[in-house]
């Protein structure tokens, strides 16, 4: 891709001061967009990616925002709005992760999933979505997980929420496409960040073992694939879940 593929757009990316949002915003400001960031609780990692957005040139803004919470949904989206103007480009990327067994699932692990990962991602979908139709043009990516397409016994519900969003983003697309306005998801493996800790390094090696490709995925990895579905380049793809995972899980 150039580096203008995105001149001149506003890009919202939840989750942004870290791991896979981060160089996802990064590559967006990189390729010319202004990008505003969201975090959940650490001002300081979101302070220092909203730097480096602004060191390549482009404007920024850093607001903390708990996408349970319908609230701080709003108000993030309105701060971009106002700051930096209305958002032509979307990557949710916000959500937790933990690993139980069936038999210490609680209600309350379970709720608490599903409230961050598929509620919030509705929440964020749905306060950008209208102005993207009102203004005939839109392009969101929804980030999922392979958790969502393969079992996974202490992920219960983890995939169970990912799997949400793969199907949100399925029905969702019929709707939008007519108005220019494109939604994909993207299932990553087993990347190397701070997420990815939940796991023993036993359980990490193992994951390794089992991919082709002999190795964790990289933020950077998702990143270009996340610029290619929000380009122009991929003018044509809708309501698409693209598994990135060095091959580990291959669909359909």
């Amino acid at each position: 891709m150039s580096n203008t593929d995105f001149h001149g757009r506003v890009a919202l990316v939840t989750g942004g001061s870290r791991g896979i949002g981060r160089a996802i915003a990064l590559q967006l400001a990189r390729e010319g967009a202004n990008v505003a960031i969201s975090y959940a609780s650490r001002p300081e990692p979101a302070k220092k990616t909203q730097g480096e957005i602004e060191l390549l040139g482009r404007k920024s803004l850093a607001v903390a925002c708990n996408v349970a919470s319908q609230g701080d949904v709003d108000a993030l989206v309105s701060k971009t709005r106002e700051t930096l103007g209305p958002i032509d480009l979307l990557v949710h990327c916000g959500a937790i992760s933990n690993t139980c067994n069936h038999d210490e699932l609680t209600w309350e692990l379970w709720n608490e999933m599903i409230d961050v990962n598929l509620h919030g991602a509705f929440r964020v979908l749905y306060a950008v979505k209208d102005e993207m139709v009102r203004r005939k043009f839109g392009r969101i990516v929804m980030l999922s997980s392979v958790a969502a397409l393969r079992p996974r016994a202490r992920q219960i519900h983890y995939s169970a929420s990912k799997a949400g969003v793969i199907a949100m983003t399925r029905c969702l697309a019929e709707g939008l496409a007519p108005n220019n306005v494109r939604i994909n998801a993207i299932a990553p493996g087993l990347i190397d960040t701070e997420m990815a800790k939940v796991l023993t390094p036993q359980q990490t090696q193992t994951v390794i073992d089992q991919t082709p490709m002999g190795r964790l995925g990289t933020p950077e990895d998702i990143a270009e694939v996340a610029c290619f579905l929000l380009s122009e380049r991929s003018k044509f793809v809708v309501g698409q879940t693209v598994s990135v995972c060095g091959g580990r899980i291959m669909i359909p």
